[in-house]
C-alpha cells in the first residue's frame, strides 16, 4: 500500500514523502522515503560513459564532477564536466580508477550528492557502493547488498534457481584452485568456461576445450580478473555451444516497481566481448520473449532491485534459455534500448536515485513499446587483421559519420587525441536506427563508410563486413558467428592516401629525399610545358600492324618499309645514361599522349625492362608494372620495346627457366610488344632461353648482339666480324624476328658500322636490322648514318631524325623542349653535374654509356671523384684481368667493381694477378668466375680464375638450367600472408625477380602510400614552408595542400609537421633520423631477420616465461603482454634457443619492440 502527501515549501520546491510497506526477500520492515533532488553528480569513470552521464545531468540541471588519472589529463571527459579532479596520483592507470578512498575523498571535499559508477571499474563493486553510502553520498545504482548479491556470480545463480529461472550447470561457489576446475571438468566434460566471479565484460573469461589447455587458461583468467576487478575469484560453467546471447534491460525503483524494456541481441562477440548489439532481437519467438522478460522481472523483484540493470541469458538452438548473470549497472549497449523505446535510461537512473517512482516518470510496463530496430557498433582501435590487437598512437585525422538515424557516443575521438594502451580500446559507439533491421543496417553502413580515422588502426572494415553479411541481415547469428565466418576478415584495405602523402612530404621535409642523391643540386623550379595534343584517338601506327598480323607479319612490314624507322629511347635508355635511371612515371605520362599523336610512325618506344624495373621500386618507390599499364593506355598505337637480359630476365642473377617464361607472359599481357633479348657475355644458351620465353609469350623477338672491340681493326681479333656473323647465324636460326646490334659503349665507329651492318644485310636480306648505340664519344650520329647507308632501317631516334624519316621536325623541337625543362627537375642525377662533355677515351676503356655516368657518380660517392681518370684506366686493366669481356649489365658492373677495388687498394694489374689467392675480391667478381652469369667467349682467364676461386664450387653450363622450377602459387600465398589479398600476378613477378626490393617497396607504400601522384620536385625535395600545391589522386579527386610549419624536436625524437589539407589543419609526427641516432630507444624486431620476436601490440610485460639459453619449441609461450586490460600470450614462432631477452616484467612496449632473439 502506497500513500503520499504533497507539500509545497515557501520556495515553491516540491517535496514528496512516501511511506511504503511490502514484503521482499531482503526487506520486510516498512521504510519512509523522501524525494531528495540531486544537485551535483560525480562519475567515477572515464571516457564516453562519463560524458554520457554528464550530458544527462546537464539536461536535468545537475552540476557535474569528473575524476581522472595522471594518464588521462588530456581526455575529453574531464573537460566536459563542470569540475574535474585528479585521483590515484602515483598509481598505475587502471588502479587510479579503482582507488575508492581517493574517489570518496574528492566527493566529500566537493559537496557531491551522488556518484554514478558508469560501467567497468567499480560499477559492480559492493564495497564501493557501501563506501558511498557510508560517506553520505548516494550511489546511482542498486543497493550495496544487491550489488554484492548480483556481483557474486555464485549467489546470483542461487537466487535465479530460487526464482525458478533456468541456469547453466556450474560450480556453486568460486573455485580457489586449479584442482577444483579439474574436478568439475571430470564431472561435466569439456568444453567448460571460466568466468570472473566479480565482474563481466569478457575480462577473466576463458573457454577450455581440452585438458591440456586447463592450466594455462586458469592462470590467464585469474590474472585478468584480478587486474580488472581487484579480485581473481573464478567460477566454472559448462560451455554451451553456439548459443544466442540475449539480455533483458530492467529498471526498478525504490518502491518495488520493476519493468523491462525488452531485449537486446548481443551474440556478435569476439573474445566474449560484444562487438555489435541489436535491439530488439530478430527471429525471436514471441513466447520465448515473454519467458525471458518475465524471468528477468521476477528475478529483479526477488532481490528488491532498483535502478537500471541487465539480466543476461544464453539461448540454445532448441529455444531453451539459461540465466548467465545480472549486470547491476548501466550497460555499454544501453543505447539501442533507448533508441527503440524512447526511454532515457540515464535520466531514469538519476530520477530513481532522487526517490521518484517509475509510474511518476511515466514508465509503466503497458506503455513500453518497441519502435523499429537499432544497432550499435563499437568502433575500437583494434586491428582485425592481427587478431584484434589493440593499436595505440595519435589520431592524426578523425571525421565521423553522421546524418539521420545516427547517434554517436564518444569521448576522446578528435584529431590530435592520443590513444593509450592503458584503457579499453573503445573509440566511439555508433548507433543506427531504422524501421527494420535492413534499414538500420543500411544507415550504419553508410555512417561507417563516412568515418575517416587515421593514425591508428580500427575495426571499421571488419564491422562493414559484418553489416553486409547475409546471416547478419537475416538475424540468425549466434556467439560463434565471427569464428564461423572467416570471410569477415577479408578486409578491404583503407586507402588513407592523403594522410600517407602528408607523412611522406613531412618525412622529406625533416630527413631529406628518400632516394639517394649523388650531388647537392636542387631540382629546377621551372615546370615543363606539355605541347598541345589534339583531341580524339591517336593515328594508326605500327602496333596496329602487330596486333593484326602478329610478330612475323610485323617483321615483314618493318623490313618492307621504305626509309629509316626510329626507336625513341627517351623513356628508358636515355634517362638511364643521362639521369641515373631516375625519371619517374609522372613525367613520362605527361608527355606520352603527345608522342602517341605526333610520332605514330615510330618503330617502337623503348620504355621498360633492364635497370628501370628494379630502380622504379628501389629508388622511385613506384610499381614498374603500373608504369607499363599506364603508358600502354596513353600510347595504344606505338609498339613498346623492353630490354630482356636473356636468362636473367630483368634481374642481375639467374632464375629458374619457368620464372623467365612467366615474366615474359605477364609482360606481354600488360602491353609489352618487342623483347630485345641480350646476354652480357653473348652467351648463346642464355640468349636462346630468353628468346624462347619471349616468343612463347607472343612477343616480337629482337635478338641483340652485344658489341665490343672494333671489327675494322685487324689487330683486335677476339671479337671479329666472323665472330659476330656466326653469332647472328645462330640467332636467326633460332627464329629471331629482328636482329639488333647493341652498342652499349658507343664503340661502333662509322667504318665498323658500315662493315658490320653491310655483312649482316648481305647474309640476312629479309631480316630487319636495328642498331642501338650510346653517343659517349660524340661520334654516334656519324656511325648511325654509316649504318643506315649499309642497310639498317631501325636506328635510334635523335641520331637520324633528318635522314629519310617522316618525322615532323617541329614536333621534335616541341618534344625536345619538354625534356630539356624536365631534365632540370632531375638536376641531382644529371650526368653533367660531374661529367661536362662526351669523351673519346671510351674507345680505350670501353665503358658502356649507362655505366659511364653511374660509375662517375659512384666514384664521387666513394670519395674517388678526383681519381675518376684512374678508375677509367683501372677499368681497362680489370677488363684484361677478366679476359676482355663483352661489357653490358651485369658483366660491365663486374669489371667496374674490380676497377674500383683496384683503385681503392692502390693495386696494379700485375699485383692483382700475383696476389689473387689472398685478396678479398668483390662478390660480383667471385660469382662471375664461378660461372654464375655464363661462360665468356674464349673461356675464363687462367690461372687467375683458379687462384681466386681456390676450392669454391664452379657452375658448369647454363647457370639457370640446374635450378628447380619456381612455385608461383606458394610465392603468391606467402605474399598474401605478408601483404594482404591485394597481391596481383604482377606483384608475384616483382617478388620473383627482386624479393628484397619488392618487400621494401611494399613496406614503403604501406607507410607512405603511392607517391607517384606527386610532382617530381615535391617527391625529391618536399614543399617549402607556406608553399601551396595540388595533388591529383585520381580523376576528379584533387588535394589542395599547404605546408605550414615544422615543429621542434620532442622527447621521442620526432618533429610535428603542420599542413593545411583541403582547408583543414593536419599534422604528422615524423621521426628525425639524425636526431634519433643520438637518442636511446628500445630496439625494434626486424621482420626479415629470423628469430627476432617483436611485441604483437603495445602493452606491458606481465610475465617473462623463458630464460636466456633455454631451449624452446615452436608454439611455446615466451611472455605475457597486457594491453587495454586484455592479456596476450606471445608464443615462439619456431624452435630454437633463447639467445637474448630484451624485456623484463613491467616493461612497457610499443608495437614491434624486440622481446627476444632466438638462435
Amino acid at each position: 500500500i502506497l500513500t503520499y502527501a504533497i507539500i509545497r515549501s515557501a520556495l515553491g520546491l516540491l517535496a514528496i514523502r512516501r511511506v511504503w510497506s511490502m514484503t521482499r526477500s531482503a526487506h520486510t520492515a516498512p521504510q519512509t522515503l523522501e524525494y531528495k533532488p540531486i544537485k551535483k553528480v560525480m562519475v567515477a569513470n572515464r571516457g564516453e560513459i562519463a560524458i554520457r552521464v554528464f550530458r544527462a545531468c546537464t539536461e536535468l540541471g545537475i552540476r557535474t564532477v569528473a575524476v581522472y588519472s595522471e594518464q588521462d589529463t588530456g581526455q575529453m571527459h574531464r573537460q566536459k564536466a563542470d569540475e574535474a579532479y585528479l585521483i590515484g596520483k602515483g598509481l598505475p592507470p587502471v588502479a587510479a580508477y579503482l582507488h575508492i578512498p581517493d574517489i570518496i575523498k574528492v566527493a566529500k571535499e566537493n559537496d557531491v550528492d551522488a556518484i554514478h559508477p558508469g560501467y567497468g571499474f567499480l560499477s559492480e563493486r559492493a564495497d564501493f557502493a557501501q563506501a558511498c553510502v557510508d560517506a553520505g553520498v548516494r550511489f546511482i545504482g542498486p543497493t550495496p547488498d544487491v550489488v554484492r548479491k548480483m556481483g557474486d556470480k555464485i549467489e546470483a545463480r542461487s537466487i535465479a534457481i530460487s526464482a525458478g529461472v533456468p541456469v547453466v550447470p556450474g560450480t556453486d561457489a568460486p573455485i580457489s584452485s586449479l584442482q577444483e576446475a579439474q574436478e568439475f571438468s571430470n564431472s561435466y566434460g569439456f568444453p567448460i568456461i571460466f568466468k570472473a566471479a566479480y565482474g563481466g565484460g569478457g575480462r577473466g573469461m576463458r573457454v577450455v576445450r581440452e585438458y591440456e589447455e586447463l592450466d594455462e587458461n586458469y592462470q590467464r583468467a585469474y590474472s585478468e580478473a584480478l587486474a580488472a576487478f581487484g579480485n581473481g575469484a573464478l567460477f566454472v560453467e559448462k560451455f554451451i555451444e553456439k548459443p544466442r546471447h540475449i539480455e533483458v534491460q530492467i529498471l526498478g525503483d525504490k518502491y518495488g516497481n520493476v519493468i523491462h524494456l525488452y531485449e537486446r541481441d548481443c551474440s556478435i562477440q569476439r573474445r566474449h566481448q560484444k562487438v555489435v548489439e541489436i535491439a530488439p532481437a530478430t527471429q525471436l519467438d514471441p513466447h520465448l520473449r515473454d519467458r525471458l522478460t518475465a524471468d528477468s522481472v521476477n528475478l529483479a523483484r526477488q532481490v528488491g532491485y532498483e535502478n537500471a540493470g541487465t539480466v543476461e541469458f544464453l539461448v540454445d538452438k532448441h529455444g531453451k534459455h539459461y540465466f548467465i548473470e545480472v549486470n547491476s549497472r548501466l550497460q555499454v549497449e544501453h543505447t539501442v534500448t533507448e533508441e527503440i523505446t524512447d526511454v532515457d535510461l540515464v535520466h531514469s537512473q538519476l530520477r530513481v536515485c532522487e526517490g521518484r517512482s517509475l509510474p511518476e516518470l511515466g514508465l509503466k510496463q503497458d506503455k513500453i513499446r518497441i519502435n523499429g530496430y537499432a544497432i550499435q557498433c563499437r568502433v575500437t582501435t583494434e586491428d582485425p587483421a592481427r587478431g584484434f590487437q589493440p593499436d595505440t598512437g595519435r589520431l592524426e585525422v578523425f571525421r565521423s559519420g553522421e546524418g539521420m538515424g545516427i547517434r554517436l557516443d564518444s569521448a576522446s575521438a578528435f584529431q590530435g587525441a592520443v590513444i593509450s594502451p592503458h584503457y579499453d580500446s573503445l573509440l566511439v559507439k555508433v548507433i543506427a536506427s531504422g524501421k527494420d533491421l535492413p534499414a538500420a543496417s543500411a544507415k550504419m553502413s553508410r555512417a561507417l563508410a563516412e568515418f575517416r580515422v587515421r593514425g591508428v588502426k580500427t575495426n571499421i572494415p571488419f564491422l562493414q563486413n559484418v553489416l553486409s553479411n547475409n546471416q547478419f541481415l537475416n538475424g540468425t547469428v549466434d556467439t560463434q558467428f565471427i569464428d564461423e565466418n572467416p570471410d569477415l576478415f577479408n578486409l578491404k584495405p583503407v586507402q588513407n592516401r592523403a594522410q600517407k602523402l602528408l607523412h611522406y612530404l613531412g618525412h622529406v621535409m625533416v630527413n631529406g629525399p628518400t632516394t639517394p642523391i649523388p650531388v647537392k643540386a636542387k631540382p629546377s623550379p621551372i615546370d615543363p610545358v606539355i605541347p598541345p595534343v589534339p583531341l580524339g584517338e591517336p593515328p594508326v601506327g605500327f602496333r596496329d600492324v602487330l596486333l593484326r598480323e602478329g610478330p612475323d607479319g610485323f617483321a615483314k612490314a618493318v623490313r618492307a618499309h621504305q626509309g629509316l624507322l626510329l626507336m625513341d629511347t627517351t623513356f628508358r635508355d636515355a634517362h638511364q645514361s643521362l639521369l641515373a635511371t631516375r625519371v619517374r612515371t609522372h613525367d613520362l605520362k605527361r608527355i606520352a599522349p603527345f608522342v602517341a599523336h605526333s610520332f605514330s610512325n615510330l618503330f617502337s618506344v623503348e620504355n621498360w625492362g633492364g635497370a628501370t624495373f628494379d630502380v622504379a621500386m628501389r629508388f622511385l618507390c613506384e610499381c614498374p608494372w603500373k608504369r607499363l599499364q599506364e603508358l600502354r593506355a596513353l600510347m595504344p598505337n606505338v609498339p613498346f620495346q623492353m630490354l630482356l637480359r636473356g636468362a636473367n630476365a630483368v634481374g642481375y642473377t639467374n632464375y629458374p627457366d619457368n620464372a623467365v617464361f612467366k615474366f615474359c607472359e605477364v609482360a606481354k599481357e600488360n602491353g609489352m610488344d618487342i623483347f630485345r633479348v641480350f646476354d652480357s657475355l653473348n652467351y648463346l644458351p642464355n640468349m636462346l632461353l630468353g628468346m624462347e620465353a619471349a616468343g612463347a609469350a607472343g612477343g616480337v623477338v629482337e635478338a641483340a648482339i652485344s658489341y665490343t672491340g672494333d671489327v675494322s681493326d685487324p689487330m683486335r681479333q677476339k671479337y671479329s666480324l666472323d665472330y659476330y656473323l656466326k653469332l647472328a647465324d645462330e640467332l636467326v636460326k633460332a627464329g629471331t624476328h629482328i636482329l639488333c646490334i647493341k652498342d652499349m659503349a658507343g664503340l661502333l665507329k662509322p667504318d665498323s658500322g658500315r662493315l658490320l651492318v653491310g655483312a649482316l644485310r648481305d647474309r640476312f636480306p629479309n631480316v630487319p636490322i636495328h642498331v642501338h648505340t650510346h653517343d659517349t664519344a660524340g661520334a654516334g650520329v656519324a656511325a648511325m648514318l654509316a649504318c643506315a647507308e649499309a642497310g639498317t632501317i631501325c636506328p635510334t631516334m635523335g641520331h637520324c631524325v633528318t635522314c629519310r624519316c617522316s618525322i615532323s621536325l617541329e614536333k621534335v623541337f616541341d618534344y625536345s623542349e619538354y625534356w630539356e625543362v624536365t631534365r632540370g627537375l632531375y638536376a641531382p642525377f644529371d650526368c653533367t653535374a660531374t661529367m661536362k662533355s662526351g669523351n673519346a677515351d671510351v674507345y680505350e676503356n670501353e665503358i658502356p654509356g649507362g655505366q659511364y655516368t653511374n660509375l662517375h657518380f659512384q666514384a664521387h660517392s666513394m670519395g674517388l671523384g678526383n681519381k675518376f681518370k684512374e678508375v677509367k684506366k683501372a677499368y681497362v686493366e680489370a677488363n684484361k684481368l677478366l679476359g676482355d669481356l663483352i661489357k653490358v649489365t651485369p658483366s660491365s658492373k663486374i669489371v667496374g667493381d674490380l676497377a674500383q677495388f683496384m683503385v681503392q687498394n692502390a693495386l696494379t694489374r700485375a699485383e692483382v694477378e700475383e696476389r689473387a689467392d689472398e685478396l678479398s675480391f668483390p662478390l660480383s667478381v667471385v660469382e662471375f668466375l664461378q660461372g654464375h652469369i655464363g661462360i665468356p667467349h674464349g673461356g675464363f682467364p687462367e690461372p687467375f680464375r683458379s687462384k681466386v676461386l681456390k676450392s669454391l664450387p664452379r657452375v658448369e653450363g647454363r647457370p639457370g638450367a640446374s635450378l628447380p622450377p619456381m612455385d608461383f602459387q606458394v610465392l603468391e600465398k606467402q605474399l598474401r600472408d605478408a601483404h594482404g589479398d591485394e597481391i596481383t600476378p604482377e606483384d608475384v613477378m616483382s617478388a620473383a625477380m627482386y624479393p628484397k626490393v619488392f618487400q621494401e617497396f611494399k613496406e614503403f607504400t604501406r607507410t607512405f602510400g603511392p607517391v607517384d601522384c606527386l610532382d617530381t620536385r615535391l617527391f625529391l625535395d618536399g614543399p617549402k614552408i607556406a608553399e601551396e600545391f595540388e595533388v591529383e589522386l585520381e580523376r576528379g579527386k584533387t588535394l589542395h595542400i599547404k605546408a605550414l610549419a615544422l615543429g621542434d624536436l620532442n622527447k621521442a625524437g620526432q618533429r610535428e609537421v603542420f599542413f593545411e589539407l583541403n582547408g583543414q589543419l593536419r599534422s604528422v609526427l615524423v621521426k628525425d633520423t639524425v636526431a634519433m641516432k643520438e637518442m636511446h630507444f628500445h630496439p625494434k624486431a626486424l621482420k626479415d631477420v629470423r628469430g627476432q620476436i617483436g611485441a604483437p601490440m603495445p602493452g606491458k610485460v606481465v610475465e617473462v616465461k623463458v630464460k636466456q639459453g633455454q631451449q624452446v619449441e615452436k608454439g611455446q609461450p615466451l611472455c605475457v603482454l597486457s594491453a587495454m586490460k586484455m592479456e596476450t600470450v606471445v608464443n615462439s614462432p619456431l624452435s630454437g634457443t633463447v639467445a637474448k631477452i630484451y624485456v623484463t616484467a613491467d616493461s612497457t612496449l610499443e608495437g614491434d619492440d624486440l622481446i627476444l632473439e632466438e638462435g
